[in-house]
């Protein structure tokens, strides 16, 4: 692959991050998963690391595993979360070859309480997921010089013209969405195949899994994301926006 010669080289400047992955975005645009992942391993080394949710499925840490054993999976614990998703978690790290390694917000749900009022989120959610997602998030990123991620592009309009591999100009890092060109189809059938974990919230109707008070169950015939902030405009945390 382009560039897996420079693996491990030593630190590499955004431009040349920036570069990196406009030449890879071009060239594995048809690549399997598994391929995509193959190259940001060879070419960033212990600087790449995937990010997990526990949300659902596990796919992408499982593909991870599988790919680049002994990978750093990146979880976010808001402090809000499901015990379910806690325990998926916990199970990924214990199941999987991957090493999780998980973020905490700088406030604790009580200190931000007592900073900002209680049920932020319901009040002002951006500033609630910029706190306890974004912002743990963008510091352990000065860790690594490129992320992976799970995001689909038939997730949602926001998600549909995700690169398989891009240019995080917010974060000067080169992002990774092995499964970008998968369908909600391809990732059953290889959860199915490979008998993946599942977050045991999905067999309660929850289809798209966030922090326990921002999420419900899913109707029939309703989008997959229609149980995250549901009834407000808002429909990502602003990770990948």
């Amino acid at each position: 692959m382009t560039c897996a010669a420079d693996a491990h080289s030593g630190l590499r400047t955004p431009e040349e991050l920036r570069e990196l992955a406009l030449a890879a975005g071009r060239e594995l645009e048809d690549a399997s998963a598994e391929q995509v992942l193959s190259w940001a391993a060879e070419t960033f080394g212990d600087r790449f690391a995937v990010t997990g949710s526990m949300g659902t499925d596990t796919v992408l840490s499982h593909l991870a595993s599988r790919v680049v054993p002994g990978i750093t999976v990146l979880f976010l614990d808001t402090g809000y979360h499901f015990a379910e998703t806690l325990g998926t978690r916990d199970a990924v790290d214990a199941v999987y070859d991957v090493r999780v390694r998980t973020l905490l917000p700088m406030l604790s749900v009580a200190e931000q309480d007592a900073a900002y009022g209680p049920r932020l989120h319901d009040r002002d959610p951006d500033l609630c997921c910029s706190m306890r997602k974004v912002a743990p998030l963008d510091a352990a990123l000065g860790d690594y010089d490129a992320w992976g991620t799970g995001v689909r592009r038939d997730e949602s309009p926001l998600r549909s013209l995700t690169p398989v591999v891009g240019f995080d100009a917010k974060r000067g890092k080169v992002k990774v969405s092995p499964l970008a060109r998968w369908s909600a189809a391809d990732v059953e059938a290889y959860a199915a195949t490979h008998g993946t974990l599942v977050n045991p919230l999905v067999w309660d109707d929850y289809t798209s899994i966030g922090c326990a008070p921002c999420t419900r169950r899913v109707e029939p015939g309703e989008d997959a994301r229609s149980g995250r902030w549901a009834g407000s405009a808002k429909s990502e945390c602003g990770i990948h926006l």
